[in-house]
């Protein structure tokens, strides 16, 4: 991840994290941990959605965010069908999930660049209704800037900003060179 990239998850005063391809979490500071333990760094996005009781929560639209999300992770992975990273990852879903089951077979494919507004559930905020970017980091491979902000005059406009009172961190959360940070008790 280029350090320019790093320098701006520090700075940025709205949840953001940086994932790949696979919807591996690379790096994130601490409002997008503090809007979801899963947007911290080392974390699957699929695996926490599909699979951790506490993320499926935090989503009111969870059926709908799902067929969503394994829709943009089809077109995500397009042309890395010999990635062993995303068999593993299809693999555990499959055996694990129904849900994930269910929509994989289905192979719908939508790019999710611009995604509507998403409503979550906070523990300590209540709901929230956020927009999301995803945009392309140029100097690195197949890598997202994924930023959530709300709509200004919302009545989420405000929460971000208190998920920061609630950190009191003040650096991003960036994974170590792959292999050295794991995930559910395996290495990356």
């Amino acid at each position: 991840m280029p350090p320019t990239v790093r320098l701006l998850l520090e700075t940025l005063n709205l949840p953001a994290f940086v994932e790949d391809f696979r919807f591996d979490v690379l790096a994130a500071n601490p409002l997008a941990v503090a809007l979801s333990p899963n947007f911290g760094a080392g974390r699957n996005r699929l695996l926490a959605t599909f699979l951790d009781p506490e993320e499926r929560t935090l989503y009111p639209d969870w059926h709908k965010l799902t067929a969503e999300l394994v829709a943009a992770f089809r077109a995500s992975v397009a042309g890395a069908a010999d990635d062993a990273r995303t068999s593993e990852l299809v693999g555990e879903l499959s055996l694990r999930s129904r849900r994930f089951r269910d929509l994989w077979v289905r192979h719908d494919v939508q790019a999710r660049i611009g995604a509507p507004p998403a409503r979550r559930a906070h523990p300590q905020l209540g709901e929230l209704t956020l927009l999301r970017e995803k945009l392309v980091i140029s100097t690195a491979d197949r890598q997202l800037l994924v930023v959530w902000h709300p709509q200004p005059g919302s009545d989420s406009a405000e929460k971000p900003a208190l998920l920061g009172f609630m950190t009191g961190a003040d650096h991003a959360t960036v994974v170590p060179e792959r292999g050295s940070q794991t995930r559910a008790g395996r290495s990356l």
